[in-house]
């Protein structure tokens, strides 16, 4: 099984100190935001993973991360020239991944304390053609994707809304996503969205409304570190987890 980490982005809510500076390489904790995603895949059992990054600071990412062997991984670089979305971002995997072959999904700046290996585990279980989110019960969902759960199946989501106003649920889809080479199909078959991106959102509609969208929930800590408030918290809940 392969992870892929979605590292690109523009961190423009983290100006400006994205203007010298990728995001996932700002500091967090003791290290940069990218480590953690690298050790939380290796700590699964993941150690093929795809970096997929934006022009801007790869040179940095490849004299900091090398190849990987540092972490006890090998890192593959794929470059996206420009910000198209988060499935845009994916798309740039289909080629990395065997035929059927089943992958976990990172976006870099979600950081999180849970094992993945167990729930990893669980998704190597199910059918082809599947996918699987990770949930966090938080106090603001309004601010995130928010699944409505399937009355009639307590293991699947029935549909995924963006931001609403009146959120069927206190539980937020994070961005871990547990895919096979199916949701290059999907990707194939959805239009940009009205801000103009290929949106992960409608790619994971999809699955849902074939009842192939199962979840997992994450126990522990958890942020979008996408924010100055939120990489200032994920410093400090996040340092300790790394040598």
């Amino acid at each position: 099984m392969k992870g892929i980490i979605l590292a690109g982005g523009t961190g423009s809510r983290l100006a400006p100190l994205t203007e010298m500076v990728n995001k996932h390489l700002l500091p967090v904790g003791r290290h940069p935001m990218i480590s953690y995603g690298i050790n939380r895949l290796k700590e699964a059992g993941i150690t093929d993973i795809l970096l997929i990054i934006s022009k801007q600071s790869a040179g940095l990412y490849t004299q900091f991360l090398g190849s990987g062997s540092t972490y006890g991984v090998r890192l593959t670089y794929r470059i996206q020239d420009a910000a198209g979305g988060i499935a845009d971002a994916l798309e740039l995997a289909r080629h990395y991944v065997q035929p059927q072959e089943k992958f976990v999904v990172l976006l870099g700046d979600n950081l999180f304390v849970d094992d993945l290996g167990p729930i990893v585990q669980e998704y190597l279980k199910q059918p082809y053609g599947t996918a699987k989110v990770l949930l966090k019960q938080v106090d603001d969902p309004h601010r995130y994707g928010v699944p409505e759960f399937d009355p009639h199946d307590p293991e699947a989501i029935l549909h995924i809304e963006e931001k609403p106003q009146h959120p069927k649920s206190d539980f937020c889809v994070t961005g871990i996503y547990m895919y096979d080479t199916s949701v290059f199909e999907l990707i194939d078959g959805i239009v940009p969205s009205a801000r103009g991106e290929l949106e992960i959102t409608d790619v994971n509609n999809r699955y849902a409304e074939q009842k192939a969208l199962s979840y997992g929930i994450l126990e522990q800590y958890w942020v979008d570190a996408g924010t100055f408030d939120s990489l200032e918290e994920a410093g400090l809940q996040m340092k300790n987890l790394l040598p």
